[in-house]
């Protein structure tokens, strides 16, 4: 359902936009619908001058959770299908994790450098008036002290207080968990030990992923837009550092991806040599049908991205809950034995590691769904 509410920071479609929009109306409702959304909001305010998206993809499980990114998308669309994309990762991402919340996300329009605290406590109220039917936290371009300016104006924001040191070490360590499991599926071994690991992009969970492989005796080769980054890992980890162009043809082991999302598309997989792809980055297919079919067909074992990078939101979850450092690991250490499970899946049924992980994520929803079933009857 598409929501439009009332006035100045209510829910609105874009002002200046009623001709556009008129034009494209049908098709927005069909692909919302076609990707199994039950409500987008578009939220515009004056004074601050805020645009924002929040879609909420699927409540089965729990109330919609997804963190928040501020980015300067080149247009509105573009901000659109990024909400949309990343919700329903969110969805098989919870279902995937067993964790009982369902799958939102949330964009704000505009550049880093123009944010305050204004926009913030703006985007806040947003969130409040939804009583509770999406829980955000911090994504790109959002900081700990963004997300407590946030917390002023709704209770329904995690990771204010990061008891646990923030969700990057919990995802990376979810990822390496991940990678662990791909690697001894395909290259038969559990040791790492000399393995060959490309990383792509080193913010804080590529850092902290390249220091548990480099801990395991990994060779690793790294690639970031810093060479700041670059050198500090080449200096604590001995990696070796390569020009982004060249990450996808190194004569690896893996390949993982973990800056943003779309890098697996036609002009990128005929150069990957890996045999395992697994990494952080959300929406890591350019076309997920196609390109999830491209690497079956070169035989590299593909990570469901929302299943390996699940870290972040068990940990924020757990947060939410009443942090049990104990509780939050184990199900960090359960993306271990679940992507074995989505593999031995996939090989079974001839479909792509892709498939299989929404293959259990959807039979996951159906069960919550029938459980509400029954407990109304």
């Amino acid at each position: 359902m598409l929501t439009g509410i009332g006035k100045s920071e209510n829910f609105q479609f874009l002002k200046g936009q009623a001709e556009v929009i008129e034009e494209t109306r049908v098709n927005l409702f069909e692909t919302v619908t076609e990707m199994g959304h039950e409500q987008v909001l578009f939220c515009h305010g004056k004074d601050p001058d805020i645009k924002a998206i929040i879609a909420i993809h699927d409540t089965s499980l729990g109330p919609a959770m997804g963190a928040t990114r501020l980015l300067p998308y080149a247009n509105e669309d573009a901000a659109l299908k990024d909400a949309l994309r990343l919700s329903r990762g969110m969805t098989y991402k919870a279902a995937c994790a067993g964790i009982p919340v369902g799958g939102g996300k949330a964009v704000i329009i505009a550049n880093p450098e123009n944010k305050n605290a204004d926009l913030f406590r703006a985007y806040g109220r947003f969130i409040e008036r939804l009583n509770g039917r999406f829980i955000t936290g911090q994504d790109v371009n959002l900081t700990p002290d963004d997300v407590r300016t946030i917390s002023q104006e709704t209770r329904y924001v995690v990771g204010v207080e990061e008891r646990s040191g923030g969700p990057a070490p919990v995802t990376a360590w979810g990822v390496f968990l991940g990678l662990k499991a791909a690697v001894e599926s395909r290259l038969q071994t559990s040791d790492l030990k000399g393995l060959k690991v490309a990383v792509q992009g080193l913010g804080n969970v590529g850092q902290n992923l390249c220091r548990h492989l480099h801990e395991h005796g990994a060779k690793l080769f790294v690639t970031d837009i810093s060479k700041e980054k670059t050198e500090e890992v080449k200096r604590l980890f001995g990696a070796t550092v390569v020009e982004p162009e060249e990450i996808y043809s190194l004569d690896v082991d893996v390949l993982s991806p973990c800056a943003l999302g779309g890098i697996l598309n036609s002009e990128t997989i005929p150069h990957i040599k890996a045999s395992v792809i697994a990494g952080a980055a959300n929406n890591q297919l350019g076309v997920e049908l196609l390109h999830g079919q491209m690497l079956t067909a070169k035989e590299i074992l593909y990570a469901p991205d929302y299943v390996i990078n699940a870290g972040g939101l068990i940990n924020v979850y757990n947060e939410m809950i009443g942090y049990d450092e104990e509780r939050a690991f184990q199900q960090v250490r359960n993306i271990y034995d679940t992507l074995l499970e989505i593999f031995d899946r996939a090989q079974k049924q001839d479909i792509t590691t892709n498939d299989a992980s929404k293959q259990l994520a959807e039979d996951r929803i159906r069960k919550a769904r029938h459980l509400k079933t029954l407990a109304v009857v």
